[in-house]
């Protein structure tokens, strides 16, 4: 057991580490940290300092690097993720929010908030590649699986907007409802889910055709409306389950993701804004930015099952596996 505490503190080799035992970073927004936790202690093990207010986090293809937008540094961090050392910074435009990687792990995709803009920018050269007009505050951001589109959410302009990621322009809007916040696609690229988050709803779209599947409502017994605030949308890779943190109503809704009926409201933390799987989907973990703490979901029995304390305004989050 020592042993394994030890290694998930330097977050050493992967092959070292016991099987089902991942680490999971999150970011703190007010504190300006990252915080590492053990998927199998389910305990922090490590916290490391990042540039100002970290907000979206992922991990490079290889999984060996951790990118961490700093938005009022006004630039993205790349992280070794075995040390937590800082190695550099990639130009970002101002305030990125969110961000997602191409498939080729190549390009990273940011929407800046203040300039109404989606940059592309090259990981490798470290260069700004593209920069493409989209709405007034854009803040999500997804890719498809096959790399053909891009999606920016714009928080103001209520739209989801299509970039043709060859042609490095938008050439399509899909009108969501008021404030969208985050974009995720399907494991296999078929749908997109939109969170609207003052207007209640999420919206999926058929990637096909760019039209309104659904629009799927939430209400909670005993919470008022303007408290069930969809922001972050996971989805599981047998599409058959989509999580959506719901904000200051302090839930996350489970969808039945073929039917779009919600099966169940689960309690966490307060002000939920994001979620992340575990490799094996056996474990779901929320950021609870006002409480500053993670609570950890038993997926298949659709349970909350502990809270961890992490540092002040927890908001993104990405598993590293470790076998």
């Amino acid at each position: 057991m020592q042993l394994r505490l030890m290694l998930a503190l330097g977050l050493l080799m992967a092959a070292a580490a016991p099987a089902g035992a991942h680490l999971l970073f999150v970011s703190n927004e007010k504190d300006d940290t990252v915080s590492v936790i053990d998927t199998e202690s389910l305990e922090v093990v490590k916290t490391f300092p990042v540039g100002e207010r970290p907000r979206g986090i992922t991990l490079s293809k290889d999984k060996t690097k951790l990118y961490i937008c700093a938005s009022d540094s006004d630039t993205v961090q790349v992280v070794d993720a075995k040390t937590g050392k800082i190695l550099h910074d990639l130009p970002s435009g101002e305030d990125p929010e969110q961000f997602a990687l191409h498939p080729d792990g190549k390009l990273l995709f940011i929407a800046n908030e203040d300039d109404a803009i989606t940059t592309i920018v090259d990981i490798e050269s470290r260069k700004v590649v593209a920069q493409i007009d989209v709405g007034v505050e854009p803040e999500g951001m997804g890719v498809s699986p096959d790399g053909k589109w891009a999606i920016t959410t714009s928080e103001t302009t209520n739209m989801a907007h299509w970039i043709d990621v060859d042609k490095r322009e938008v050439v399509h809007n899909s009108l969501v409802d008021q404030r969208p916040r985050h974009a995720e696609f399907d494991h296999d690229g078929k749908r997109l889910w939109v969170s609207s988050e003052i207007g209640g709803t999420v919206t999926v779209f058929d990637v096909a055709t760019k039209q309104e599947l659904k629009k799927i409502g939430f209400e909670i017994p005993g919470i008022s409306q303007d408290r069930i605030q969809p922001v972050g949308i996971q989805l599981t890779s047998d599409g058959k389950l989509a999580f959506v943190a719901l904000g200051p109503s302090n839930r996350i809704a489970v969808v039945d993701a073929q039917t779009y009926e919600v099966k169940d409201y689960l309690l966490v933390g307060r002000r939920v804004w994001h979620m992340a799987l575990t490799p094996e989907e056996d474990l779901l973990f929320t950021t609870n930015g006002v409480s500053g703490d993670v609570s950890v979901v038993d997926v298949p029995n659709l349970k909350v099952i502990k809270t961890i304390k992490v540092g002040r305004y927890p908001w993104g989050a990405a598993v590293l596996p470790t076998n």
